[in-house]
């Protein structure tokens, strides 16, 4: 696994990006950005307040002059030890001014901003009443390929965050299934991905037997049968990126049926992958996988886009979907996870995090894709 933690980044990395943001906001026609405390401040900064609260902490990037945080003086001790804190200014407020003043001194006051889609209303609508005469769009719209393509040693920590989902699910494979809530399984996943690494916890679904036909079911209270498949959906994030991953098993041997619908899912995922490579449109993935399950007659029951993109957050754009033209460029990373629901039955859904190379696509999770047997 990877030795790279989060403070691997410097202020030098952290310059960096901030300097493309600007760019990349000035070359879309913005004035600038407005960064509130979220993922994309963690991503630009290195900054994460101990508490999103009521009071101001924005970062305005714009192309004609350094960046500045705007933070309450409380917490400006916590930014300066932030391992991006050395490529700010920051502008302080203590309690009883007006933040949204001291902000707008910093902005056009007839620009257009790009805003980090976590801000509060309360302070945009601040924002806005200092500045009238601004308007403002969300970065994920304007930017959204913003953190899409991951350098060297992103990929390195993503890369980590998958071989620990990896090894989650190798020891939850060995662990009682009929009998048990699953809530019980989801727990003992949780605690897997904790064990090997993970932060934070996003998600585990384990969806058996028709629970299985929502992809979304994530645990509840039903006790796992023998006969029964069971969709095992989980990740989180390892050092600040994230990691999911899907397989399906099942409680005992499956039937023909189970079977099939499995073989063809596993073939979608498959065709999906094979159709990642530079200058194809994510739609293609989507359209590929998609096709293998039209053509097997099961086309209706694949009920979501075949994929998204995970970096700092493990749902993020770019999206697998048909319709998204988007080229695909080398380091970018996203979910390649085609299912088949059949209502009141089961599910199956089997899923990769894909980064594209120069030349084609790199898994970023290696557990078997074929049908697993547990107990």
């Amino acid at each position: 696994m990877s030795g790279r933690t989060p403070t691997s980044f410097t202020a030098d990395d952290y310059r960096s990006r901030m300097e493309r943001a600007a760019r990349a906001a000035a070359d879309a026609g913005l004035a600038g950005l407005l960064v509130a405390p979220g993922p994309d401040l963690v991503w630009l900064t290195g900054y994460a307040p101990t508490a999103i609260t009521e009071r101001l902490t924005l970062l305005v990037l714009t192309p004609d002059r350094p960046p500045v945080l705007v933070v309450p003086t409380l917490e400006a001790p916590d930014v300066a030890r932030a391992p991006g804190a050395e490529a700010l200014s920051l502008r302080d407020w203590t309690d009883g001014k007006d933040p949204y003043a001291a902000t707008a001194a910093l902005l056009d006051s007839t620009g257009r901003y790009g805003v980090s889609d976590n801000a509060w209303a309360l302070h945009l609508l601040g924002l806005q009443r200092a500045l009238p005469d601004t308007s403002h769009t969300a970065l994920t719209e304007a930017l959204p390929m913003l953190r899409a393509v991951k350098d060297a040693a992103e990929l390195e920590l993503m890369a980590a965050a998958g071989a620990a989902a990896d090894a989650a699910f190798e020891e939850i494979r060995t662990v009682p299934f009929a009998g048990r809530r699953e809530s019980e399984v989801g727990a003992d996943l949780a605690g897997l991905l904790r064990r090997f690494g993970h932060a934070q916890v996003d998600f585990t679904i384990v969806a058996s037997g028709p629970n299985g036909a929502n992809p979304h079911h994530e645990v509840g209270d039903r006790v796992i049968e023998d006969g029964d498949m069971v969709v095992l959906d989980f990740g989180g994030l390892k050092d600040g990126y994230g990691s999911d991953t899907s397989r399906t098993v099942h409680v005992g041997e499956p039937d023909d049926e189970e079977r099939a619908v499995h073989d063809i899912v596993r073939a979608a995922q498959e065709a999906g992958f094979r159709a990642v490579r530079p200058g194809a449109a994510c739609q293609d993935v989507d359209r590929a996988a998609r096709q293998v399950i039209a053509d097997a007659g099961y086309g209706e029951y694949f009920i979501h886009r075949t994929g998204h993109g995970i970096g700092v957050t493990t749902h993020e754009p770019p999206y697998m979907i048909e319709g998204e033209e988007q080229p695909l460029v080398p380091g970018m990373c996203f979910s390649v996870e085609p299912g088949i629901y059949l209502p009141g039955r089961f599910g199956v859904r089997i899923e990769d995090i894909v980064t594209v190379t120069e030349d084609g696509g790199r898994r970023l999770n290696d557990t078997t894709r074929e049908l697993v047997v547990v107990n």
